[in-house]
């Protein structure tokens, strides 16, 4: 969502951050270039103005301490000023009241309501261990109703009982009334839509609030409208006072600038973002991690947590004992992966490293990309099981086999082949000492460096971690010099220039890189 901002803004302070010394000309020229970058972002007029204002009174007054450039301050200011912009502090969704705490969802049609209200009931349900009831107050859309009781059925969430020709009003009395004598702790009220506002919807909105008598109500807008956003979360406030909001397809390939200008506009917070089509791609909004990625300084907690997420404890501690053996087959290699798959990919991973967004260019240059996992993968999975324990057994024919079954030809073969014989020799030499697959040790490298102890191959135990301690995280990887490019990544080397094999020194049995990825060339 935010590259195209992230590379615009990334050029203009890269070029003052240059410069020994800024005049005030210098300062004028860069805002001018970051207000242009704004506007192509799709960002309201006027919250570019007092944006650029802001940064420009900040700038030119700035006491440059002497340790800092004058371009590094300004890039302070800048990011200082985003996260200020996108809200300051991330705020969830906020459950303290009385039983059954009433959540009113209400947006456009095809903003992704329904979608949303089924995400958020399977991440209160699975994270917070609440019970959860979904209704639908959509008597207009077609089988609006029973797409909702499909995703509950889909998620093993209650969905309200469907009762033919009730008013959205009296199905919001009986949501209410359900979950009181059900004892959920939580009902989700999904409202009808418009193709645009009127005057009928805002009326029916107002009926619904006052009858359902709802704590939080969530504006869910798409984040691919660009400008118009605006005027529609000023519209739902203006009438019927909402609490927060939530962006959908942040995954998109839009501009950002809903994300940037709908909370300065309306002063309501942004409190989640909709990242994939799947249950579980529903994220708090974080301003100061957003920033950081806009600006290319990487997300080191979300990248934490996200490994927290997907590491396996029982398979990695099962990897544990068999490369505290020394072995290394291509079923294990195959896990990890699909484990670098489930954090993002290779674009995923790269775009929360501090200082490493840049290499995302590069890679696609040479020819990399995450579909080399899935051929890689696909190799693997085309072997018989004798195969994947000792690779030694594939001779020629063998190879033609697996090639035509994978789709792939022999020289793909060859070279996955050598990368595992390489990586092998590398958890022999690391004995005992690798535990828990790349990933693990990469993220347990991370959490060493941040004083974070603990967990298998060092990777903490982050449900047992306090939630302020994980954000002050960022802060700690900053200290650590992993906030600035070529600060280095912990647990991969912790060359220069981030990952090793991408420009720096290589990773044993992948020619460097990560898994199956050649060593990119070194800048001339």
């Amino acid at each position: 969502m935010f590259e195209n901002l992230q590379d615009r803004l990334g050029s203009i302070l890269n070029g003052l951050t240059g410069r020994g010394a800024l005049s005030e000309a210098d300062v004028s020229a860069a805002l001018r270039e970051v207000r242009r970058a704004l506007l192509e972002a799709d960002v309201a007029l006027d919250v570019v103005r007092s944006f650029t204002d802001r940064v420009r009174e900040k700038a030119v007054g700035a006491e440059i301490l002497k340790s800092i450039k004058p371009g590094q301050m300004v890039v302070k200011i800048v990011h200082d000023e985003l996260i200020e912009m996108l809200g300051g502090e991330g705020v969830g969704i906020d459950l303290h009241a009385a039983a059954p705490v009433v959540v009113m969802m209400v947006g456009l049609q095809g903003s992704g309501k329904t979608t949303t209200t089924a995400k958020i009931a399977h991440r209160l349900s699975t994270r917070d261990k609440k019970k959860v009831l979904m209704a639908s107050l959509d008597t207009r859309r077609p089988a609006a109703q029973e797409q909702l009781r499909q995703l509950g059925a889909q998620a093993s969430i209650d969905t309200l009982p469907i009762i033919a020709g009730q008013s959205p009003t009296d199905i919001a009395a009986r949501a209410v009334q359900a979950a009181k004598l059900g004892g959920h702790d939580v009902v989700i009220l999904d409202t009808a839509g418009r193709t645009h506002i009127d005057e009928p919807l805002m009326v029916e909105m107002a009926d619904i609030k006052k009858r359902s008598n709802p704590h939080e109500i969530l504006l869910v807008a798409d984040s691919l409208t660009g400008q118009d956003a605006v005027n529609l979360a000023r519209n739902f406030d203006d009438r019927v006072g909402i609490t927060g909001l939530v962006l959908t397809r942040m995954d998109g390939d839009g501009r950002g600038g809903a994300a940037l200008s709908m909370r300065a506009v309306t002063g309501k917070p942004i409190k989640l973002i909709g990242v994939g089509e799947k249950m579980s791609e529903l994220e708090e909004f974080h301003p100061r991690r957003i920033a950081d990625r806009i600006l290319g300084m990487g997300d080191i907690v979300s990248l934490v947590e996200r490994a927290a997420e997907n590491i396996d404890a029982e398979k990695a501690a099962a990897m544990a004992a068999k490369m505290a053996k020394g072995k290394f087959d291509l079923d294990d290699l195959a896990d990890q992966l699909r484990q670098m798959q489930k954090m993002g990919g290779m674009g995923g991973i790269m775009g929360m490293m501090p200082g490493m967004a840049g290499m995302k260019d590069k890679m696609a240059a040479a020819g990399l990309d995450d579909k080399l996992f899935g051929r890689q993968i696909a190799i693997i999975q085309s072997m018989t099981k004798a195969e994947r324990a000792n690779p030694d057994l594939l001779k020629h024919s063998r190879k033609k086999r697996i090639a035509a079954g994978s789709g792939t030809d022999a020289a793909a073969i060859n070279k996955l082949l050598k990368m595992h014989r390489q990586m092998a020799d590398m958890m022999k030499m690391m004995g005992g000492k690798g535990k828990g697959g790349m990933m693990k040790q990469m993220m347990g490298g991370l959490a060493g460096k941040m004083g974070l102890g603990g967990g298998l191959g060092g990777m903490p135990d982050l449900s047992n971690i306090d939630p302020r301690q994980l954000e002050a995280l960022q802060k700690q990887a900053e200290a650590a010099g992993l906030g600035k490019p070529g600060g280095g990544m912990p647990g991969l080397g912790g060359l220069p220039g981030g990952l090793p094999g991408l420009g720096g020194a290589k990773l044993p049995g992948l020619g460097g890189g990560f898994p199956g990825l050649p060593g990119l060339p070194k800048k001339k």
